[in-house]
């Protein structure tokens, strides 16, 4: 049977992305559990309005 290595260099970005994802959605989650969903969409609406 063939070994085939993985570089730790290569998979470094990939586990950092991920885990960039998971803290996202576990903030968007959080906060729309604490706000309910009627807040919640307001202040995504009002964030997103004020960078454009």
């Amino acid at each position: 049977m063939a070994v085939i290595a993985t570089s730790s260099i290569a998979s470094r970005p990939a586990i950092l992305a991920a885990l960039a994802a998971g803290a996202i959605l576990a903030a968007t989650l959080g906060l729309w559990v604490y706000h309910g969903t009627a807040v919640f969409f307001e202040m995504v609406q009002a964030g997103w309005m004020a960078c454009f």
